[in-house]
C-alpha cells in the first residue's frame, strides 16, 4: 500500500505478534508507532506474562501498558489444532511475524518460518531470543540480567573496587527490540525489490556485544580488560558525575582541553587549571586519582542547580542526574512530546512515553490504548481470517480462544 504524505510510514503493514514481556513487545510497539497494525496473540486466561506484574491501575498492569499500546489483543491456545489453524489463516494475511519463544518451540507448534513461508512467501519472520537460533547456548534460558553479564555490559559498569552492576533498565531486551525493528524495516525494503519475505534472527547477546565499540577497541589495542570507573570515562577526564552540596548529582563532560579550561574558569579553579599535572587530557587521565578528589570537594560547596547555572551560563556541557519525577517534568522532555496521555477502557486516563521518531512527512502515531486481554479476538477472526459466528463459538467451546 502506498503511503501518502501525512500518513505514518508503515501504514498498511500488518504484524502478527506472538511476543511477550519486553524485547518483542517493545519491537512491535515501535512498529505500531510507525503506523503498522499489530495483532498481539496471547494465551487465553493469562495473556502476556507482564499482565501479572504490579503495580496496577484498576487491575491493569502498568508494566504491560507501558509497551503494548497500539495493538489488538487476540487470544489463541496454540496447543489446540484449531487455534493453530486460525494462526495460519492470520499469517496468510500479514506482512510480519514476530516471536520470542525459545528456539525449537515454534517448530513443535508448526508455526515456524519454514511452515509459514509456504502459506505466505512474502512473510517476514523475526525471531528474538537471548542467544540466537544457533550456537552452543541457543537453548539456554536467558533474561536481561544474564545477557548484561555475558555481553560485557556489567563487566564495565560499577564503581572501582566494587562488584559489577546491572544497568538500571533492561537495555539488552530493549536493544534487541530495536534491532528487530531495524531488521524488519530492512526486510520490508528488500521485499519491495524481490517480492519475497525472509527470516530474521535477533540475539540479545549479539546486540550487547555490538555495543562494546570503543571498549572492545581499547581491549584489542592493549589486551587489557577495561576497569570499572563508575560514571567516569576511561579515556577522558573529567567526564563523570559528582555529588553536589545538596546530595544531588551533576554530570560534567570535559571532552577537550578548551572545555577543561572553560570549566575551571567558571568554577574559579585558576590554580587547578594551571597545575602542570592537569594541562592536557592525557595528563588528567594519568593523574585522575589526584584530580577527581579535588573536584569532588569543590562540587560539595554548592547545590547542584547553582553549579548547573554557573556552567550552563558559559556554554559548558553539563547536566543533572534525574530521577523520574524530574525527568517527566523537564521542559525539553515535555516539548518533545515524550510524555503523553491516553484513555484506557479499564484503567482510565494513563500516561505513556511518546514515540521517539519525529518525521516531517510521515509522522508517527500513538495508536490505540493498550488492549485488555482478548479484546479484539472476535473482530480480528471475523474481519481478517473470515471466521463466522458459528465457527467462533466452536473455537470457544474447544478452548482454542
Amino acid at each position: 500500500m502506498a503511503v501518502k504524505v501525512g500518513e505514518p510510514p508503515l501504514k498498511g503493514v500488518r504484524v502478527l505478534d506472538l511476543t511477550r514481556v519486553l524485547a518483542g513487545p517493545f519491537c512491535s510497539m515501535t512498529l505500531s508507532d510507525l503506523g503498522a497494525e499489530i495483532i498481539k496473540i496471547e494465551i487465553p486466561g493469562n495473556g502476556d506474562d507482564t499482565r501479572a506484574f504490579p503495580p496496577y491501575i484498576n487491575s491493569e498492569s502498568s508494566y504491560f501498558m507501558s509497551v503494548n499500546r497500539g495493538k489488538k489483543s487476540v487470544t489463541l491456545n496454540l496447543k489446540e489444532d484449531s487455534a493453530r489453524e486460525a494462526l495460519h489463516r492470520l499469517a496468510a494475511r500479514c506482512d510480519v511475524f514476530l516471536e520470542n519463544y525459545r528456539p525449537g518451540v515454534t517448530k513443535r507448534l508448526s508455526i515456524d518460518y519454514d511452515t509459514l513461508k509456504k502459506i505466505n512467501p512474502r512473510l517476514i519472520y523475526c525471531s528474538i531470543s537471548s542467544f540466537g537460533q544457533t550456537g552452543p547456548y541457543n537453548q539456554w534460558p536467558g533474561y536481561d540480567l544474564i545477557v548484561q553479564g555475558m555481553g560485557g555490559l556489567m563487566g564495565l559498569t560499577g564503581e572501582p573496587g566494587r562488584p559489577p552492576v546491572r544497568v538500571g533498565m533492561a537495555v539488552t531486551d530493549i536493544g534487541a527490540g530495536m534491532y528487530g525493528v531495524i531488521g524488519i524495516l530492512a526486510a520490508l525494503r528488500a521485499r519491495d525489490a524481490t517480492g519475497a519475505g525472509q527470516y530474521i534472527d535477533v540475539s540479545m547477546l549479539d546486540g550487547s556485544v555490538s555495543w562494546m565499540t570503543y571498549a572492545s577497541g581499547n581491549y584489542f589495542a592493549t589486551g587489557e580488560n577495561p576497569p570499572r570507573l563508575g560514571s567516569a570515562h576511561p579515556s577522558i577526564v573529567p567526564y563523570q558525575g559528582f555529588e553536589a552540596g545538596d546530595g544531588k548529582h551533576i554530570l560534567v563532560a570535559c571532552g577537550n582541553d578548551r572545555l577543561w579550561e572553560m570549566m575551571c574558569d567558571a568554577m574559579g579553579l585558576g590554580a587547578v587549571k594551571k597545575d602542570p599535572r592537569f594541562t592536557s587530557n592525557g595528563l588528567r587521565v594519568t593523574n585522575r586519582g589526584t584530580l577527581i578528589p579535588l573536584l569532588e570537594a569543590e562540587f560539595m560547596k554548592r547545590p547542584r542547580d547553582e553549579w548547573l547555572k554557573t556552567l550552563n551560563d558559559v556554554g559548558f556541557p553539563c547536566a543533572p542526574v534525574y530521577l523520574l519525577d524530574e525527568l517527566f517534568s523537564d521542559p525539553q522532555v515535555l516539548e518533545r512530546g515524550m510524555l503523553r496521555e491516553v484513555d484506557h477502557p479499564k484503567a482510565g486516563k494513563i500516561k505513556q512515553v511518546g514515540p521517539v521518531l519525529k518525521m516531517s512527512g510521515t509522522p508517527c502515531v500513538m495508536g490505540s490504548p493498550p488492549p485488555t486481554l482478548g479484546q479484539h479476538t472476535e473482530s480480528v477472526l471475523k474481519e481478517l481470517a473470515g471466521y463466522s459466528e458459528d465457527e467462533i463459538r466452536e473455537l470457544r467451546e474447544k478452548g482454542a480462544i
